[in-house]
């Protein structure tokens, strides 16, 4: 068949490749998602028509039949991490049936001098149910990091292929462009790896000396779901009927609520945990006073999220402190609800009075 018959059949079977891109998209999405993985993004993509022109014409003679054209329909898996470029490939490799002959490991041609990115082609024979019409049809995968992704768009978008294409005087320059590239990709699977070890340790750490461990989004998210923190509101929750939203979804609390400890003046797990040992009682009487007079903050969403002890407890430190502000808060946490800013402080510095005794600070 003619390069022109085969554009033609192309054209009239593209429906099916645009089916086949949609299928694999789906199903290599769901084979991250079953193993666990979490990836930047996958997409795909069909080659447009005019795209399989000019290469029939690059290559003439090369290609007889639409089958031995590998990249009409191809998928790109964009990890965080270069690490998960292996990851992803050998999950792909367990899954499939590798076409070898045309896929790439560039992660294993990795000469000093060279530049370029490490990412992974790989060429593989779709199930033939995906799409009947086009049973064991081969795509291409690309797997890449962030940065080795952002390296390839850009060399792309220059024009320059291989060594050969990089003018000399501006070789240098590609070389340290790579060599900064790739040792950014390993500093931040560094930094992944010392966050993943700090959460694992911190059960330890709070343990023998909470003093040494810094309020921060993984402390606070160990500390919600541990007592007295979790105790406490559950106690809360308890006392107004109301349950806690345990299986709440807001991967940005644990952040806000580090910052509205910051903001109140405790900065150490051991501060926190001596302050509520010392302060349980009051910040219980006070939240169950307080939270019937806010329904707006709680009814919408049925119940109270997790660390609602320490909201009530930060209100408790910024009424008594003339230095600190209820209104920031408010602002903090987002919990104004319905009704205004002036509103709600005003409730608070109300219920303040009433369970302390004392005027909330100006």
């Amino acid at each position: 068949m003619d390069s022109e018959a085969l554009v033609q059949a192309y054209r009239e079977a593209l429906p099916e490749y645009e089916r086949l891109r949609d299928a694999v998209v789906a199903h290599t999405t769901r084979l991250l998602t079953e193993a666990g993985l979490n990836i930047h993004h996958v997409t795909g993509r069909v080659k447009r028509p005019g795209s399989l022109g000019d290469k029939l014409r690059r290559k003439p003679g090369r290609y007889t039949e639409l089958e031995d054209v590998t990249d009409l329909v191809g998928v790109r898996v964009i990890t965080y991490f270069a690490s998960d470029v292996n990851v992803v490939a050998r999950l792909m490799e367990e899954h499939h049936l590798v076409d070898w002959d045309h896929s790439i490991d560039k992660s294993r041609m990795h000469d000093p001098d060279r530049f370029g990115y490490l990412g992974v082609h790989y060429v593989l024979r779709a199930e033939p149910d995906l799409v009947p019409e086009l049973p064991g049809a081969r795509y291409e995968v690309q797997i890449r990091s962030i940065l080795q992704h952002a390296w390839a768009e850009i060399e792309h978008d220059l024009g320059y292929k291989n060594r050969e294409a990089v003018p000399r005087e501006v070789r240098r320059r590609f070389y340290r462009l790579a060599g900064l590239l790739e040792m950014a990709d390993e500093e931040f699977m560094v930094l992944h790896r010392m966050v993943r070890d700090y959460a694992a340790t911190l059960p330890a750490r709070v343990a023998e000396d909470p003093e040494s461990v810094f309020i921060d989004a993984q402390s606070m998210k160990y500390l919600l779901a541990t007592s007295p923190v979790h105790d406490l509101d559950e106690d809360l929750a308890a006392a107004l009927r109301l349950p806690v939203l345990s299986g709440w979804s807001d991967p940005e609390r644990p952040q806000r609520l580090a910052s509205l400890l910051h903001y109140v003046g405790v900065h150490s797990v051991g501060g926190l945990l001596r302050d509520l040992s010392r302060h349980g009682a009051e910040v219980r009487q006070f939240g169950a006073a307080l939270m019937p007079r806010l329904p707006e903050t709680w009814k919408p969403i049925g119940g109270l999220r997790p660390g609602i002890s320490l909201v009530q407890y930060a209100l408790l430190r910024a009424c008594a402190n003339p230095a600190l502000d209820p209104d920031e808060v408010v602002r903090v946490l987002d919990i104004s609800g319905r009704g205004t800013l002036e509103e709600m402080v005003a409730k608070v510095r109300e219920v303040y009075g009433q369970v302390t005794g004392h005027s909330a600070a100006d």
